[in-house]
């Protein structure tokens, strides 16, 4: 039982059971990840991460659903651009105007 196995088939559930939203939101995540007794997604996406956890207890009947017995759990992290947004705000903040960054 790999992640990516028992994601593939927890999407194919959310189509099966026709959640329609979930299923398309849910088509491209690639990264699952099992630790432990955890199924776990990780992602910097506000909007990914609230459509997953609304959808959560459909998530975890399409887990259930394939005879496991696995905990479903979103994961945040920034992304390297929400990184330097971060810190140039804190700049900014710092220096009391606007920073113009450069490549």
């Amino acid at each position: 039982m790999t992640a990516s196995n028992v994601w593939g088939k927890v999407v194919l559930y959310l189509k099966e059971h026709h959640k329609v939203a979930l299923h398309v939101a849910c088509g491209d995540i690639t990264n699952a990840k099992i630790e432990g007794k955890k199924l776990l997604i990780r992602s910097s996406d506000d909007f990914l991460i609230d459509v997953l956890q609304n959808g959560k207890s459909d998530i975890d009947s399409a887990i259930r659903w394939q005879g496991l017995d696995l905990e479903f759990e979103v994961v945040k992290f920034d992304s390297s651009e929400q990184k330097v947004a971060r810190d140039v705000k804190r700049i900014e903040n710092f220096f009391g105007g606007k920073v113009q960054v450069e490549d």
